[in-house]
């Protein structure tokens, strides 16, 4: 990883609000990513940790404050002294120097393993067949699944499918990588595999933003975590600091439950 006085942000939210209907699902959030960042956001169920991600790969539109990929205004696009929303085109075009890997797979269960890694590739960002077959196989092979190539979905377990996920979130090469909760939807014991893979490519430099409620790799593996309660940011800070010596109350609160209930696993 670079110096911390030479690297780059690449993500950027700004005071971003987000409602859905009567509820405050964001409340004014911030946060900032740089170049080859790992950060882990924690916090409770319905505390607004997948909305905010969602909301940065423009899944769900914002209500209010700003967004920003290598500083240029996600979303909106200066017009006659305001601001107006960018084309579903141009929003597409965002989206694309982003990857996001969800609670649930979302392989297409028709296509082969190779052909949803590199469908995204050759349709939408125009990369040849062979070079995409080529870093395709490339990456199952850093995945573990060089020779399920010619497989589908359903003849995969949950942890397979997911590191194919993963797989075709990286393909394209991404700016930044998203994970939605990437392990909730597997049974405890195919867990491992997908965590390994994504110490891989933190190992690798790639910046990530994760969801997770696997407290033992935001610890290891994440430079920062941002802890989150009722759509706001309760506290953040390096990894080693966040976990060592929280500073509020409902951080510490938090983590003592998450302590005690791996002494009741043990």
């Amino acid at each position: 990883m670079n110096a911390e006085t030479t690297r780059k942000t690449v993500l950027e939210a700004r005071g971003v609000v987000k409602r859905f209907g009567d509820t405050l699902a964001l409340d004014g959030v911030d946060l900032s990513v740089a170049e080859g960042d790992v950060v882990a956001i924690l916090g409770p169920s319905g505390s607004g940790k997948s909305t905010l991600v969602r909301c940065l790969h423009q899944l769900e539109s914002i209500d209010g404050g700003a967004m920003y990929l290598d500083g240029e205004l996600l979303g909106f696009e200066e017009h006659r002294g305001g601001l107006r929303p960018r084309s579903e085109r141009q929003v597409e075009q965002q989206r694309r120097q982003m990857g996001m890997v969800f609670q649930q797979f979302n392989l297409f269960p028709h296509w082969s393993v190779l052909r949803n890694i590199t469908e995204a590739p050759t349709k939408v960002h125009g990369v040849p067949a062979a070079k995409a077959r080529a870093r395709a196989l490339e990456l199952l092979e850093k995945v573990g699944l060089s020779d399920k190539a010619d497989a589908h979905p359903r003849q995969l377990s949950g942890g397979q499918q997911q590191r194919v996920a993963i797989a075709r979130a990286v393909a394209p090469n991404p700016r930044v990588l998203l994970f939605d909760e990437p392990t909730s939807a597997l049974d405890p014991e195919l867990v491992d595999e997908v965590l390994a893979v994504m110490k891989s490519l933190a190992r690798a430099g790639m910046t990530m933003v994760v969801v997770t409620h696997e407290m033992d790799f935001a610890r290891e593996v994440a430079d920062r975590c941002v802890f989150m309660a009722e759509g706001r940011v309760v506290e953040e800070g390096p990894s080693a600091e966040f976990f060592a010596s929280p500073r509020t109350d409902r951080l510490r609160s938090f983590l003592t439950r998450y302590s005690e209930g791996r002494q009741a696993v043990s």
